[in-house]
């Protein structure tokens, strides 16, 4: 039998999508924002000082987020939201325009589907789906709507890293042969915690929607719910995603590899977590390969240019075999000169970032810039730091706008980070996963169909979908 709550809102919704309309250049656009917790009140804050934006609607099954949250909308713009526990209710509602969807990750596709289905253009938080199914799923229901979903992936609209990406593309250090995603964040231990009564004022139903019921655990709630795989895709499909879809810009963003494999575990902790905090993935493209890693531990960072080069074999100079070569050529004078160069002393020690190598050279990507080196030498020939401030320095407002602006000229192609390219990336990290799982090898045909493994097509969705939250 249809689910009541779910019949009402697909009543609703037919006639919310009805009462769609075309935006001006100047019109405000009406946000509902669904889960405001971390994430949530970024966005929360970010929309209500937007010039273009006004939030309406506010949905959390959490009554205290929601209270928050409307005292912090009162706070930055004299206004309060309707609120909303059940976001099929605030999808039914008409007043609101387009959504904004910062919830846990098993809930991103079902929420964008009945998002699109009640006419909402949709911004959605990283990663754009929480298996590979889902992600198939949301792209169908995109196409058939004719709705916009923008993934939350401000790397992509970040001013440094699309004029550095700008020049790779150019072939700054020729063409590039490997692209490395790092996600070298400290995950501590969680510990152990004994599951316990759901605290007054939580849906604990509708926060685990299609993910199998279970009695309610404070660590697989609030953040913590990342490090399960009935919610979450652990550190890579977390901070991990991120690195992902940059390291595949780095490579022109292909669609499949030919083939994925992945090894770690928990290692160095004890705790409830189920996901691993040490991965290493590797992506067969043929020509090219994409190389990720996942450390929670301490750990040093990576892409610090060397001291020396080493090299062997004809050509090597008269100090042999693997021992330090001869003095390096300078490089050529027609090198691209820097837009601005930073002192030799203050390279960009990855952790959290990329990492590019060519044919000519190499480069390192992180929050705090960009750096290519070429030729022998190692000569620094390109760098860019961050901006400060607004609006070069707020990324995720800068990706919010471009959401907007996509809104309301109705072109797909405007989007920095559309969902047809960010489920890719999405992708990888769930091909890293299943690799870990079965672990072994996958060899992939025709897109993300498995050669010959039936364990690993399995996982590409959910063994059962929870009644009523199918996807």
């Amino acid at each position: 039998m249809t689910d009541p709550k779910t019949r009402r809102f697909f009543l609703g919704a037919v006639t919310a999508a009805a009462a769609s309309r075309v935006w001006g250049a100047n019109d405000k656009i009406n946000v509902g924002i669904v889960g405001i917790g971390g994430r949530g009140t970024n966005h929360l804050n970010t929309y209500s000082r937007m010039a273009g934006a006004r939030v309406v609607g506010l949905c959390d099954v959490n009554q205290a987020a929601r209270e928050v949250a409307n005292a912090t909308l009162l706070k930055n713009t004299g206004e309060k939201a309707k609120e909303f526990e059940d976001m099929r209710a605030m999808f039914a509602d008409s007043s609101v325009e387009a959504v904004s969807i910062a919830t846990p990750n098993h809930w991103h596709a079902l929420s964008t589907i009945w998002a699109m289905k009640a006419g909402k253009d949709v911004y959605c938080e990283k990663p754009a789906c929480y298996n590979i199914y889902e992600g198939q799923k949301m792209l169908q229901v995109s196409r058939e709507t004719k709705k916009l979903v923008q993934i939350g992936s401000q790397h992509r609209s970040t001013p440094f890293k699309m004029k550095a990406f700008a020049a790779l593309q150019q072939g700054l250090i020729g063409k590039i042969y490997m692209s490395k995603g790092l996600c070298y964040k400290r995950r501590p231990s969680i510990g152990h915690t004994a599951d316990s009564p759901t605290p007054p004022g939580v849906n604990w139903d509708l926060f685990l929607g299609p993910a199998p019921m279970r009695p309610f655990n404070e660590k697989r709630f609030k953040y913590y719910w990342h490090w399960f795989w009935d919610t979450g895709n652990g550190d890579i499909g977390n901070q991990g995603v991120h690195e992902m879809g940059i390291a595949r810009w780095g490579l022109g963003d292909p669609e499949w590899p030919k083939s994925a494999v992945s090894f770690g575990g928990k290692l160095g902790i004890d705790d409830d977590t189920e996901t691993p905090n040490t991965l290493t993935a590797g992506f067969n493209y043929g020509d090219r390969e994409l190389v990720f890693e996942v450390r929670g531990n301490l750990t040093g960072g990576e892409g610090v240019k060397q001291s020396r080069v080493v090299t062997a074999g004809p050509g090597a100079g008269r100090a042999g075999r693997g021992q330090a070569g001869a003095a390096p050529p300078a490089a050529p004078p027609s090198a691209p000169a820097p837009t601005s160069v930073g002192p030799a002393s203050n390279p960009i020690n990855v952790g959290v970032g990329n990492l590019f190598y060519g044919t000519e050279g190499w480069a390192a990507m992180a929050d705090g810039g960009f750096q290519a080196y070429k030729g022998e030498s190692s000569e620094l020939i390109l760098e860019e730091r961050p901006e400060r401030g607004a609006p070069g320095g707020d990324a995720t407002g800068l990706h919010m706008e471009n959401f907007l602006s996509a809104c309301r000229s109705r072109n797909e192609k405007e989007l920095h980070d559309p969902l047809s390219n960010a489920y890719l990336s999405a992708s990888l990290c769930h091909l890293a996963n299943i690799s870990y799982r079965t672990g072994r090898k996958l060899t992939l045909e025709a897109g993300s169909k498995f050669t010959g493994d039936s364990e690993a097509t399995k996982m590409l969705t959910r063994d059962v979908y929870r009644k009523p939250y199918a996807v």
